[in-house]
């Protein structure tokens, strides 16, 4: 199954995406600090079930040029439909993972006519006080600094993991790393934006089916069990184990529950 990488014109230059197979559109948003390899290995599955994933580095992460400044989640919406009108589609679903389930939320509310369906891998319903731990633990992004013995890397990767008291996949876990590294100095700026962005309030305003997908491994398991007390007119799936990075260690079962919901 080929996947073929394209450039589409975004609002600081351009956005690098990537697409596979020929049946219903989905764009794929990553979570951060990572880039589209955290969707290589569902690629082909999607595909296989009738679906024509296409998944989009955000802007300052992997191939995708930096903004000029620190963006807001309304900002990084605009890479939506910039990617649609580089392929000439009118609409599509679309999914984003953690980082990326408020990007894709958000472009949901500022294209409606263009978004079919949305699915909510992690969505991020914080309270004031949860969201100022968070943005206090993140802070550390911004005092990424190189160091001639390396020591930098290690402190990193120590970080991430961390963040999670398992981890399952070690080829998994080490492509994310690498690729979150490339982001370099500006990491900071998607993480940033989402903790300054009020996640819960704009899911209430969704208008477009929409699942939540949760996996109990998930760091943030917490939250997705919160979204499916606070929106049950919204569908619910969840896969058994896995860490934050579910999307490479069960690609297979991953993609079963996305197909199922966009294809019913």
């Amino acid at each position: 199954m080929q996947i073929i990488k394209s450039y589409a014109q975004g609002r600081w230059g351009q956005v690098h995406y990537a697409q596979c197979g020929t049946g219903l559109p989905l764009i794929l948003v990553h979570q951060s600090p990572t880039d589209i390899v955290q969707f290589a290995r569902v690629m082909a599955p999607l595909a296989r079930r009738g679906l024509r994933p296409i998944a989009i580095d955000l802007p300052g992460f992997g191939g995708s040029d930096v903004p000029p400044g620190p963006p807001a989640i309304a900002d990084y919406a605009h890479i939506v439909p910039a990617v649609l009108d580089d392929l000439g589609l009118n609409t599509a679903s679309v999914l984003g993972h953690h980082t990326g389930a408020v990007v894709v939320t958000e472009a949901a509310l500022q294209f409606p006519a263009r978004i079919d369906k949305v699915i909510l891998n992690g969505p991020l319903p914080m309270s004031d006080e949860e969201r100022g731990q968070w943005r206090a633990l993140l802070a550390r992004e911004k005092e990424w600094n190189l160091r001639w013995d390396g020591s930098h890397i290690q402190e990193l990767w120590n970080f991430r993991f961390n963040a999670q008291p398992q981890w399952t996949d070690l080829e998994a876990f080490h492509s994310n790393f690498v690729h979150g590294l490339l982001a370099g100095r500006t990491v900071w700026y998607a993480h940033d934006a989402v903790m300054t962005y009020r996640h819960e309030e704009a899911i209430d305003r969704l208008t477009q089916p929409c699942l939540m997908l949760a996996n109990t491994g998930d760091a943030i398991y917490y939250l997705s069990q919160r979204a499916r007390e606070r929106w049950p007119r919204f569908a619910y799936a969840e896969l058994q184990g896995g860490t934050i990075d579910i999307i490479d260690e069960q690609p297979e079962a991953w993609s079963e529950k996305v197909a199922a919901f966009l294809l019913a």
